[in-house]
């Protein structure tokens, strides 16, 4: 009987890979039992540490995009209210950059999956979809994670400069179009 224990326990040491790819796979089922992308992230730090647990939680949020995107282009009817959804969000027309979306990617109440769908009009292709969901995912993941390792040091007024720093980088990455309207374009002196 003690062998089996120290067969059972000699496994579980020797399989350090688990815990990071439960982790990962996590990062998938999470959107079903409706936690937080932050949650998980904040979790991937205290657990991993800044360095692993950013490329764990960047392994998982890409997985999550690319499972996000043969899903929605398998079922039209869902993406489609994600796209109604995005136009009640950011009005009619609106096409957002990837940084952009990275920066909304990190406040926490925008939704993941709502992003997605932009990311996939700013780039159908599957390849150019999943660079570009890597890129939008990298701060994400480095910061969140890197609040959840570092989470007790945090004072008030910190927590309202990164917030401040946010806006002003949303406000930054805008894309800058001028619109003309119909007449002005085509003005006719009198």
């Amino acid at each position: 009987m003690d062998d089996r224990y120290a067969f059972v326990f000699t496994f579980i040491e020797a399989s350090g890979w688990l815990a990071p790819l439960a982790f990962i796979l996590f990062h998938i089922v999470r959107q079903f039992i409706f936690i937080p992308v932050v949650l998980v992230c904040i979790v991937g730090g205290i657990l991993f540490g800044s360095v692993f647990g950013t490329l764990y939680s960047l392994a998982g949020l890409t997985l999550l995009s690319a499972g996000s995107y043969f899903i929605l282009k398998m079922f039209p009817g869902l993406n489609q209210k994600l796209l109604n959804l995005k136009q009640k969000w950011f009005g009619q027309g609106a096409v957002l950059t990837v940084g952009q979306i990275a920066v909304l990617r990190l406040v926490p109440f925008v939704h993941y999956q709502l992003l997605n769908v932009c990311l996939m009009e700013r780039r159908p292709a599957l390849g150019d979809y999943l660079k570009s969901s890597f890129l939008a995912n990298l701060p994400l993941a480095f910061f969140y994670t890197v609040f959840g390792e570092f989470i007790s040091d945090f004072t008030p007024g910190i927590i309202a400069m990164i917030l401040l720093g946010l806006c002003l980088l949303f406000y930054t990455l805008r894309e800058k179009v001028k619109v003309i309207k119909w007449r002005e374009f085509f003005h006719q002196p009198s």
